[in-house]
């Protein structure tokens, strides 16, 4: 089994940077592919940016060039860099993990065995 335990949300003012992290516990060694999703009120999780475990990356459209996925492999952490934030990427933010490489396919929710309970992220304009 493995635990996800997000932090680093808050309220920011539109143009402002947020990190969120993203800790992991339990059977990591197994882990393979990690995500950031988000979900705002009255819409679907969406799929924002994934990492493999060689460090490869992949970025939603609409965050591309403003954030910045990475991993602390000692620290069984993941990250997730903000800049210029706008008040759209106000969403609950989670973090997602799986056995399988991200490989060609990751968007899914359903691809995703072990998620974190949330958290949020406000943009004020």
């Amino acid at each position: 089994q493995v635990q996800l335990v997000e932090s680093g949300g808050g309220s920011v003012q539109a143009g402002g940077s947020l990190r969120v992290s993203c800790a992991a516990f339990g059977y990591t060694y197994s882990i393979d592919c990690m995500g950031w999703f988000r979900q705002a009120p009255g819409k679907e999780r969406e799929g924002v940016a994934v990492i493999d475990s060689d460090g490869s990356t992949n970025y939603a459209n609409s965050v591309k060039g403003r954030f910045t996925i990475s991993q602390d492999n000692a620290k069984n952490t993941l990250y997730l860099q903000m800049n210029s934030l706008k008040p759209e990427d106000t969403a609950m933010y989670y973090c997602a993990a799986r056995h399988s490489y991200c490989g060609g396919s990751y968007w899914g929710t359903y691809e995703y065995k072990y998620w974190g309970q949330g958290t949020q992220v406000t943009v004020s304009s």
